[in-house]
């Protein structure tokens, strides 16, 4: 797959640009703040229905706009796709594909890439909140129907942490709460499945991970993906006695690197239910849910120790790439409609001469590749076959190199 032309209306820094864009590798060259990254956004917020750089919808409009409009016409070989996204500053965000009335969450059915950044690196050493979203993000893309799961499963936890609240402000015992066991059953059910299907992602990535860092670092540093579960005892999002919890993971990690994780007979929700059960009391003191998919992580070893901590500036983007590597793997194996669409957001920039042009030959396969740099000199000469000038949210003249 490959995006044949991009729209954008009041998004960002663009009032209105539109571009023709060819399989093959793109550089967008522009001083920093000029709209380079704006236009990559735009794809990758398609793709996985968030940004990589913030949170929130409330950026993407243009400043005195009341919606941002991103239009993507999509090819895979004689196939062609409108996808269209209208972005709202106040209400509900709208979707069509072929100018017909879709929901947003349909939209990563048809849409796939996988973008390079220099935030990835917090996908090593950041919060457990960051690779929560790197699993969701791939799974979303390669199955869509579980953007309603993870979207049914955040309501029922934001419900029940509103009794589990309600019920501390008021001093009630578990005994007088007989709706929390009705949340606890739908809590299981949905986040049952998201355990389930993020274990089963990382085990498929553990062979591309492997892979993907050798290609980039022609070394085998044994590179390695691990869940680690709130409802088996971990705690990675929490604080035990004023220290932080994913520490204690990392020990863990280190403690038994090389060694199989105990495989329990018991099934997911089981497990779910009986870690519910065990921390009511605690839920009840700190009017929060303690246990599920919102709280889990995986653990990333580098030689048998973990990464965070461990590995070195070079071996944590190494391992950041890695993994995005693998996720393309992912999707170009599994995808109908063919490669993902690889965007690099001013990555080259981040690395030595030499991952630059390891990574640049890993990903010379791929169908399209978008890159965006403030110098030219920084991307690999194979990437440079057509070069797009951006300066003050306007695109200039194409041009062949």
């Amino acid at each position: 797959m490959h995006v044949e032309r991009l729209s954008l209306t009041d998004y960002r820094n663009y009032a209105r640009a539109e571009i023709e864009l060819e399989p093959g590798a793109t550089v967008f060259v522009g001083r920093n703040g000029q709209g380079k990254t704006n236009l990559v956004e735009s794809i990758g917020y398609l793709a996985t229905l968030g940004s990589h750089r913030v949170s929130g919808d409330q950026a993407l409009v243009r400043a005195g706009a009341d919606a941002a409009i991103v239009r993507a016409m999509l090819a895979h070989g004689d196939r062609r796709v409108l996808a269209e996204l209208q972005i709202n500053r106040q209400g509900s965000n709208k979707a069509q594909l072929n100018r017909s009335p879709a929901k947003p969450r349909d939209l990563p059915r048809y849409v796939h890439s996988v973008l390079f950044a220099p935030e990835d690196l917090a996908i090593v050493r950041g919060e457990p909140s960051v690779r929560r979203r790197l699993l969701d993000e791939l799974l979303v893309q390669r199955t869509p129907r579980l953007a309603g799961v993870m979207a049914d499963y955040d309501r029922v936890l934001r419900q029940r942490n509103t009794l589990l609240k309600s019920a501390r402000a008021r001093g009630l015992r578990a005994d007088a709460l007989p709706t929390l066991d009705i949340w606890d059953e739908r809590l299981v059910e949905l986040g049952s499945e998201l355990i389930d299907q993020r274990l089963a992602l990382v085990a498929e990535l553990a062979d591309p991970l492997r892979a993907a860092y050798r290609s980039i670092v022609d070394a085998d540093h044994g590179p390695g993906i691990r869940p680690v579960l709130s409802i088996d005892g971990a705690d990675p999002d929490g604080e035990r006695d004023g220290t932080d919890a994913a520490a204690d993971a990392d020990r863990d990690g280190e403690a038994s690197a090389g060694q199989e994780a105990p495989v329990s007979d018991a099934s997911t929700a089981d497990r779910f239910r009986v870690a519910l059960r065990a921390q009511r009391g605690k839920e009840l003191e700190r009017g929060l849910t303690l246990s599920g998919p919102h709280r889990d992580d995986v653990l990333l070893l580098l030689n048998g120790l973990p990464a965070k901590g461990y590995a070195s500036h070079g071996e944590s983007w190494s391992f950041a790439l890695a993994l995005r590597l693998a996720s393309a793997e992912l999707l170009r194996r599994d995808s109908a409609t063919g490669d993902p669409v690889l965007i690099l957001d001013d990555v080259f920039a981040e690395l030595d001469r030499l991952r630059r042009e390891r990574l640049a030959a890993a990903i010379g396969g791929f169908e399209q590749v978008l890159v965006t740099a403030a110098v030219l000199e920084d991307v690999p000469e194979p990437l440079t076959a057509r070069i797009v000038q951006i300066a003050a949210g306007s695109i200039l003249e194409a041009a062949d190199a």
